[in-house]
């Protein structure tokens, strides 16, 4: 491991795993002051409502990226290219399929920021919709920046191999890197607001200690359990395309929304209706597992 190499694995750890614990920590000292309103009942509707809408918007973020890898090589002279469920595979040789290894993570990207426009300007009044209009974002963010992270260390991952490309060197890579950390922090907490206001009543969020554990019931606790779901749509495969990229998706985000729950201030409690029946959430997740194992597990080829 090269000094540069080294410098990015050691700030990625503090940002994503030491920082997050300490400031949990450091909320989960302070004392509570004062009375506070009651807070109601445990919502199970939007618990479980928040997880599915996790998984749904996860693969299909994970679709969009394969669909945007595959697109540009298809078009591309000397290249066929082949979907899967969770990877995707082409024949021949071209150059410029080394480039369009990262257009992918563009195009997610891109999904993410016009998903928080969408949630920022006019954010959904149904606790359903307004669930995967966040997720979505929050996925586009959280499956691309971070590639931008591995891709300076790693020149195999999708990312890297377009850095190969531009022929970017070892300090570009470790100057993307550092700015993408920190971005990651900042949209990891950007989240917890959103999803803090989700609460039917104030007193569900009125202390640090309430608004932590309204963040483990509406968000971190769905995320956790939603990972076996995420891992049903994308198996058979290794184990970086079956269970690394949820896992890794989980840490690096969804550590930092628990984290910085106590420390988010919401502001519009009241303005989402009540989550419905997840029955809807839970026809579309099944929805998408059948296509994803009856239709692109087999693969589908781009000619």
């Amino acid at each position: 491991m090269n000094a540069s190499t080294a410098c990015v694995v050691y700030a990625s750890l503090f940002a994503v795993v030491a920082a997050p614990l300490a400031f949990a920590l450091f909320g989960l000292l302070r004392r509570e002051r004062g009375p506070v309103p009651p807070r109601a009942r445990w919502d199970w509707r939007l618990s479980l409502n928040s997880g599915l809408m996790y998984a749904f918007s996860f693969s299909l973020i994970f679709f969009i990226q394969e669909l945007f890898l595959v697109l540009p090589k298809a078009l591309t002279p000397g290249l066929k290219a082949t979907l899967f469920h969770n990877n995707h595979h082409w024949d021949g040789d071209n150059p410029l399929a080394r480039l369009f290894q990262g257009t992918g993570a563009l195009a997610i990207l891109l999904t993410a920021i016009g998903f928080s426009l969408w949630l920022k300007l006019r954010p959904p009044r149904s606790a359903s919709l307004r669930l995967f209009v966040l997720w979505t974002a929050f996925h586009g963010f959280f499956q691309s920046l971070p590639q931008v992270v591995v891709g300076a260390v790693i020149p195999q991952n999708d990312v890297g191999m377009a850095f190969d490309y531009l022929q970017l060197s070892e300090a570009t890579k470790l100057v993307l890197a550092g700015i993408a950390l920190p971005v990651i922090v900042i949209l990891a907490t950007r989240f917890a607001r959103p999803l803090l206001e989700f609460a039917a009543n104030a007193g569900d969020v009125a202390t640090p200690l309430r608004r932590s554990g309204f963040m483990l019931r509406t968000a971190t606790l769905p995320a956790l359990l939603a990972l076996p779901v995420i891992v049903a749509m994308r198996v058979p495969g290794s184990l970086d395309q079956v269970a690394i990229v949820p896992v890794a998706e989980f840490v690096i985000g969804v550590f930092w929304l628990q984290a910085y729950a106590w420390f988010a201030r919401p502001q519009r409690i009241g303005q989402v209706e009540s989550a419905p029946s997840a029955l809807g959430a839970a026809l579309m997740v099944a929805a998408q597992l059948l296509i994803f194992q009856f239709a692109l597990r087999p693969g589908i080829a781009f000619f």
